[in-house]
């Protein structure tokens, strides 16, 4: 088969940090979404196998078949409007359930449309460069930032990291993990009694419909799913310089959701940090077997569906600062590209730093995130200075 022709360690490993990375970071969030709707630890189970079955899945499969990398997620920003909304009370699982089912619905029906695509299309590449370099970058400051509570170990990862490089770049973020994994082994940093030992159970739980769930729960859902990881996820896309058929891929996220929101997937997206990780040179220096990257990544979502609590407590076990430092390693080289590629033309330039900056700030205006108001600021920059240019050349 060629995917065992492809595969490669940087590879293996650039999915492996992307499902670190990418589960460590918000699967707080996720029980706390689940928790807020009463969910019972079977319920938060259940979403958890759903959850890891869509993301692997919908991540896998297109990347065999494309032999290109598809990188699917769940919604974090969507599991925080969760959490949020169902702390305010009066929503239960099965409320949450139809809310998960119209927002799907409204995804799948942007998909078939091929409205968003048509959108995103419209954006300059140098916004859309601005806008991927704006949300790494915040990964890239993490990794640092660890150093007021790890200096130690995240001088250790650096000096490993520069030094790999030098010497053996395609493999320097695979030896920098390994380090920094037997470091923090040694150290006793790890905390192996989070793994417990048991399969995941699907629950079904029946759905809902209501005219309040639908305004307080499924239209926000959908509208920061869109604009908080849709765009941004294909804005990383474009940057790393892969066609994909995003409207088909869109329709397929929103449909996998559809059929898993009643075990608890309230909503499958593309995905923008870990899309990274795998998308760049850092999987793979020949563009054509990061595919590779992708696979690996999708096995290791489905592994953690049907072994649920097992592949939490590994992947729990890690502390926080070396998941921040690897990952803001591992994505140095993708934000150089994202910044460079941003800051080419000259006559984009204001206006690609304006998207990079409004993405990096983190602000949240009526509820969505910073990429969304980053592309909406820069196209703004971008329109006034064009409209500037014609008005001259027209006087």
């Amino acid at each position: 088969m060629q995917f065992f022709k492809d595969l490669s360690l940087s590879a293996a490993t650039a999915g492996f940090v992307a499902v670190l990375v990418g589960f460590t970071s918000s699967v707080a969030i996720v029980f706390q979404a689940a928790q807020a709707f009463g969910a019972t630890p079977a319920q938060i189970t259940s979403w958890m196998w759903a959850l890891g079955l869509g993301m692997g899945l919908c991540s896998l499969v297109p990347s065999l078949v494309l032999r290109k990398p598809v990188m699917i997620a769940w919604s974090t920003p969507g599991a925080a409007v969760l959490a949020t909304a169902g702390a305010a009370g009066g929503f239960g699982m099965g409320d949450a359930v139809g809310a998960f089912m119209v927002s799907a619905a409204l995804i799948t029906l942007a998909g078939a449309t091929g409205w968003f695509e048509r959108v995103m299309n419209r954006i300059p590449m140098e916004i859309a460069a601005a806008l991927l370099a704006g949300v790494l970058a915040r990964f890239g400051l993490q990794a640092f930032t660890a150093a007021q509570t790890a200096l130690p170990l995240v001088l250790l990862m650096l000096g490993v990291y520069l030094v790999s490089r030098r010497w053996v770049a395609r493999y320097a973020v695979v030896i920098t993990l390994a380090v920094g994994v037997v470091y923090v082994a040694a150290q006793g940093q790890m905390t192996w009694s989070a793994v417990q030992l048991e399969l995941a159970v699907p629950v079904f739980t029946a759905p809902v419909f209501s005219v309040a769930a639908t305004v307080s729960l499924a239209i926000p859902l959908f509208v920061v799913t869109m604009a908080s990881q849709n765009l941004p996820g294909v804005a990383v896309i474009r940057a790393s310089g892969y066609d994909l058929p995003v409207s088909r891929l869109l329709t397929l996220t929103g449909l996998a959701t559809l059929v898993l929101a009643p075990f608890g997937a309230f909503a499958l997206n593309f995905s923008a940090i870990t899309a990274a990780m795998c998308m760049g040179s850092e999987a793979h220096a020949d563009r054509s077997r990061r595919y590779a990257a992708a696979v690996s990544c999708g096995a290791l979502y489905v592994a953690i569906g049907l072994f649920g609590a097992v592949i939490t407590g590994l992947l729990t076990a890690f502390p926080n600062e070396l998941v921040v430092a690897i990952a803001g390693l591992a994505l140095l080289g993708t934000i150089g590209n994202g910044l460079a590629a941003a800051m080419q033309e000259e006559s984009h330039r204001e206006a690609a730093l304006i998207t990079f900056l409004v993405t990096l700030s983190g602000v949240v205006i009526a509820g969505v995130g910073s990429a969304f108001w980053g592309v909406v600021a820069g196209s703004f920059a971008l329109f006034v200075q064009q409209y500037r240019r014609s008005r001259a050349k027209g006087g």
